[in-house]
């Protein structure tokens, strides 16, 4: 069986076996795709430092048919995360992508645009300021997986929010106006709505030289964040550690 060729992004590698790994992996041709890498703790030639997470590669393998996992037969690195330091905060960062990658995408469901917006948040995600990628990924991502609401208007009366104070809710769709905000609602701000509108019309590379501390966006990112952990109906760990992080 000819062995399928793609660019991948490597999402997790668990231990299986006393030589071999379980890895998940975002490809280009075909999604995410989950296969064992038969050997892969003692092979260097195979994979050498190509199976660490977030690592963009090229991925050789094949699946077999009336088999869930494929056979990954080899993977070559084309970018590594491990190329620039990695501090706490980096390698915090870099796991929320992970894991949001690997709760929200179906099995062998190709998308193009997700892959193209987790290269181009990695690329800017080199250093300890992290704030402005994880932002634009977890804002992008909610929109293309479908899930952000409109932004301008009030869920309950279709008032225009542009102007007016507007509120979010852990259980509610969209934003709310003052008079039909729901009691323990969060408030976000007129600047974060407009930094998502910002965000919707120019690419990562354009924030980069922006001072970007914790507090830019923080609202936006826990509205962001509450909708992706409804629809996946669990706690996202990265997310908590990003809050307690302290960076």
């Amino acid at each position: 069986m000819a062995l399928t060729e793609t660019e991948a992004i490597v999402l997790r590698t668990y231990p299986l076996r006393e030589a071999d790994l379980l890895v998940t992996l975002f490809t280009r041709a075909e999604g995410k795709v989950r296969g064992v890498a038969r050997s892969a703790k003692k092979s260097k030639r195979r994979f050498g430092g190509a199976l660490e997470p977030m690592t963009y590669v090229r991925a050789f393998y094949d699946v077999r048919e009336r088999q869930e996992l494929a056979r990954l037969d080899a993977c070559e690195v084309l970018e590594s995360p491990m190329a620039t330091e990695v501090s706490y905060p980096r390698a915090v960062a870099l796991a929320h992508v992970a894991e949001l990658l690997d709760e929200l995408l179906p099995d062998r469901e190709a998308n193009d645009a997700i892959f193209r917006l987790t290269l181009s948040v990695l690329h800017v995600l080199t250093g300890p300021q992290i704030w402005m990628p994880v932002t634009y990924f977890d804002l992008w991502l909610t929109r293309l997986v479908g899930f952000l609401p409109e932004l301008t208007e009030c869920i309950v009366c279709g008032r225009s929010l542009n102007g007016s104070r507007a509120y979010f809710h852990a259980l509610a769709d969209g934003l709310m106006c003052p008079e039909d905000k729901r009691l323990a609602s969060s408030e976000i701000s007129s600047e974060s709505r407009a930094l998502a509108a910002q965000m919707f019309r120019a690419p990562v590379e354009s924030f980069v030289e922006i001072p970007w501390p914790k507090s830019v966006g923080a609202d936006l990112r826990k509205f962001l964040i509450q909708i992706l952990q409804r629809h996946i109906e669990k706690k996202l760990v990265t997310a908590g550690m990003l809050e307690k992080g302290g960076f």
